[in-house]
Formats: structure tokens, sequence, C-alpha cells
């Protein structure tokens, strides 16, 4: 991937934050008090282009490399994680076609995706498991030049408002080792077997729909199996995983700037034994505290983001950033709400929306 020009990105990134600090978070604490979908929010970032950040721009995508893409997803989960929850699974059926689907493939679903004209998700995780996929219980059966999926798949994010998603399914049953028989396709919402189900009433994350979709004989064509391979499912997804464990991290460090902000923000407010409690070394080591940790989970988003970009596997860097960047996004959102005291367990505060938001 060509590296993105720092004026480039420090342009990008600014138009974000703008959009964020001007739009974003006026709004924000009502969405998630009413769980309502942005959807305002979401059509202004299809004008901004960001639902092909990393799609090459012969598919009118923005063609942007990681790192800028970890940018994005930090600026955005500082003013409502929701919005980088819209666009993250998106960004993984981006990836799986633009990396390894068939230029009939690229040519027919990128630029849709890309233009946000059709929203994507990742239907992976199933109601016994989440990416053990090796004991994946939704299959695909070839019937001439189509397939018969049956299955249920949970937690899907924009399952209800999405269009299309990357669905892994079981294609060979018999095959060992078990990953080898499972296959990668694009599901077009709409015909008969394609439902739905239930939506799922979350801690936090919300204004962002989050469902189930149950496929009884929903029929995919062939010409849907991303690389036209059976059997080569297990691998395409991993490697997208790897930009949405970039993705999560760099959410998680967002919103753990965001809570942090906030405790700067407060303790410089708030005034007891007649000075604020920003002077007193308690506080003041706990911000430091705070800071120090912030910055190595951003370190490790943007190693991992970068080495993304020279086209290294990034499994382990991704899962290490992944794992730091949410306990620390947990961590430094109790010690905000600590900080605010019993202002930061009130919905007044955007600080518990921050405490909830933290565990995803």
């Amino acid at each position: 991937m060509t590296a993105t020009p720092p004026e480039a990105r420090a342009q990008i990134v600014n138009m974000v934050r703008d959009f964020v600090r001007r739009e974003v978070e006026p709004v924000a604490a009502q969405h998630d008090a009413e769980d309502t979908v942005p959807h305002d929010l979401i059509d202004r970032m299809k004008e901004l282009g960001l639902f092909g950040i990393t799609v090459p721009e012969e598919y009118g995508g923005m063609g942007l490399d990681y790192t800028t893409f970890a940018t994005i997803f930090e600026e955005l989960s500082k003013g409502f994680m929701t919005l980088s929850g819209a666009i993250g699974t998106h960004h993984i059926l981006t990836y799986v076609l633009t990396h390894y689907g068939t230029q009939e493939q690229k040519e027919k679903f990128l630029p849709d995706l890309a233009s946000g004209r059709k929203r994507g998700g990742l239907a992976l995780t199933e109601p016994s498991g989440g990416t053990d996929m090796a004991n994946l219980q939704t299959t695909a059966k070839k019937d001439g030049e189509e397939y018969v999926v049956n299955g249920t798949k949970m937690f899907i994010t924009n399952g209800r408002h999405g269009d299309m998603f990357c669905l892994l399914a079981r294609t060979d049953p018999d095959m060992e080792p078990r990953h080898r028989g499972i296959s990668c396709f694009v599901a077009e919402k709409g015909g008969p077997g394609f439902e739905v189900g239930r939506d799922l009433d979350k801690l936090g994350y919300r204004g962002l729909d989050t469902c189930e979709l149950i496929f009884d004989n929903f029929v995919i064509p062939e010409d849907n199996l991303v690389g036209g391979k059976e059997g080569a499912g297990f691998g395409m997804v991993m490697s997208g995983l790897e930009t949405g464990r970039i993705n999560v991290a760099a959410r998680a460090v967002g919103v753990a700037q965001a809570a942090f902000e906030a405790a700067i923000k407060y303790s410089q407010q708030r005034e007891t034994f007649g000075k604020p409690i920003a002077d007193h070394q308690a506080i003041q080591l706990k911000l430091a505290d705070m800071a120090t940790k912030i910055q190595a989970a951003r370190l490790l988003v943007y190693d991992a983001a970068a080495k993304k970009d020279t086209g290294q596997r990034v499994d382990l860097e991704s899962g290490m950033a992944k794992l730091f960047a949410s306990e620390v996004c947990l961590e430094v959102a109790m010690e905000s709400m600590r900080v605010h005291g019993g202002y930061g367990y009130i919905k007044e505060s955007p600080v518990e929306r921050y405490y909830r938001d933290a565990p995803l």
C-alpha cells in the first residue's frame, strides 16, 4: 500500500476532527440516550468519503494507508464511538474484496461500498462462538451455479441497515483441517431466506444496529464466492480481521483520550480546599498515569498500522494493540469517572458513556 503523504493525512484528520467537533459532539448524548441511529451523521460521513478510506481510488475510494485509517477511527471515537462502528466491519468487507475479490467482484461491489451507497458488514460470529471459525456451523451447499445457505449469525453490526455482508460459511463439512472447508461470500440482502432477526439492546455502543441474521435456504449466486475459490475464506477473513483489530484498538484510544480530556477539564474547574483539584498532587499523578498509558496504547496501534502499510502480516501486533488499548480505555474511563466524583456517574456527563463504551 502506498503511504499517505503527511500533509494529506493532516488535512484529512483535521477534516474529521472538525466534523466531530461541529456536528457529532452536540448530538452524541441524545443518540446514545435514545439508542437512535444517527442517519444524518452517517450521510455526512459518506460525503466525507469515510466509507472508502482504504478502497483504491480506481474504485472510487480515498486510497489511504492504515496509519491514516487508524487516526480517523481515533478521532471519530473521541466524539462518538458508534460512528466508528458504522464503518468498522464495512471496511473489513472492502478489504476482503480489494485483496481477494475477482476483478468482476471489485468492479461490481467496491464503487457502491466506497461511496456509501451500499453499507457492508461482517457476518462471522454465531450464537455458539465468535472468531472460532474452525467450528463454524453455517453451511453453504453448492447447487448448480448457486449456493444454498443455512445458519444464524449473531452480534452483526449494520445488520439492519447494511446492504451486503462478508459471510463465512462451511462449504465442505468433511474437510480436514476444518478451517479449509470454509468459504467467503458476499451476501446481498434481499430475496427469500435472508431475515434480520432481533435487535440487541446493548450496554454501550448505542445508536448502532446490532442484530442477528438468519439464513434459511438463502440462495447466493456462484459469482459472489469471493475470489471464485472454495475453502479460502478462513485466510481471507483472518487477514481482514487484522484491520478490524487495528480499528478496535484505535477507537479504544479515542474513547480513552476523550475521557482523559474530560478529566483534565473538570479537574481545572472543580475546587476543594480553596484551589482546583488539578493542583492536588494525587490528581496530578492520576492524570499523568492516564496520559502515559494512552500514549503507550496509541504507539501500539500505529506500530501495527505502519507494519500493515508495508504489507506485513500483523496478527500479533494488531492483537497486542487491541488487548492493551481496550484495557487502558476501560481503566482510563473509570479513573476519569473517579476524578469527576458523582458528576461522572450521571447522564449529564459524557464520562458515564465512555465507561459504558469502553468494554467493547
